[in-house]
């Protein structure tokens, strides 16, 4: 008797915990919910490309991995990547996004987005990955995406991006791929991210070139080796032209030579012939 209450016991603890479990990934998060609905507010699509995002379909997103959004994927019943590149996106970025509290990965690229980057991207203490380049962004980077301390990848080319790089980006210890160029940045590079040191990686001149008011390592050793190219170009320029003006000097002496020969050979045949034979 004591065994078979025991039995029920664990069969219906069992049967709450499967009923909680396909709750939660049938359930839409009322966080997730909110991000997205106001992530497709500040959007504009011209291209009709999110006409799926209602409504109806931001209440229930997903269904454990499956995921009811074009350019969403879902792991356990939540938000956590968004991919929306190349889709003539305009509008700005909503400080709601911070709602995807499980969101891993975000890609806007490749839109006309403009705008802030908006500092409540703090709160996505999971992301991993943070891709806004080739839009219209303005205003300077958020400090606080040094608070998202699992992010690999930071890739911001191409913007409007104006402002110092902050230095706190520099201690994000995940951080393999950085990408400033092409944006109206200024002020110096900062050191833990132009001259790394131990295991971190470092970034090259070609992850801050095309802005003009930036300097600093690595960008002073390029110009450097950019001037040591020119230095040797107008050298070899001068060698080169000095080179051709000798040959055609040279040439014009052994022309010159041949025909004064030739005149003075002319000559004496003149006066060899004007001779009376004895």
């Amino acid at each position: 008797m004591v065994r078979s209450h025991r039995f029920s016991y664990r069969l219906l603890l069992l049967l709450l915990l499967i009923f909680e479990t396909t709750r939660r990934l049938t359930t839409a998060d009322p966080n997730d919910e909110a991000c997205l609905k106001n992530l497709r507010q500040n959007l504009e699509d011209p291209a009709s490309n999110l006409r799926n995002w209602t409504n109806s379909v931001f209440s229930n997103p997903c269904s454990g991995f499956t995921s009811y959004l074009p350019g969403a994927t879902c792991n356990n019943g939540r938000i956590y990547k968004l991919s929306l590149t190349n889709l003539s996106l305009r509008g700005t970025i909503s400080p709601f996004l911070s709602n995807c509290t499980n969101l891993q990965s975000l890609d806007l690229s490749s839109n006309q987005i403009s705008g802030i980057i908006p500092p409540e991207i703090q709160f996505l203490v999971n992301l991993a990955v943070l891709n806004l380049s080739s839009n219209q962004l303005s205003g300077e980077i958020t400090p606080q995406l040094a608070l998202c301390a699992y992010l690999n990848v930071i890739d911001l080319h191409d913007n409007q991006l104006s402002g110092q790089i902050p230095q706190q980006l520099g201690l994000l210890a995940r951080l393999s791929a950085f990408d400033v160029s092409n944006n109206k940045l200024s002020g110096q590079i900062p050191t833990y991210l132009s001259n790394r040191t131990g295991n971190f990686p470092r970034f090259n001149a070609s992850s801050f070139i095309g802005n003009k008011g930036l300097y600093g390592y690595p960008l002073q050793e390029m110009m450097m080796k950019s001037k040591g190219l020119s230095v040797m170009a107008i050298v070899g320029i001068g060698l080169g032209s000095g080179i051709a003006s000798l040959m055609i000097s040279f040439t014009g002496v052994c022309l010159w030579l041949r025909i004064t020969e030739k005149k003075i050979v002319e000559e004496e045949g003149k006066i060899s012939q004007s001779m009376p034979d004895y």
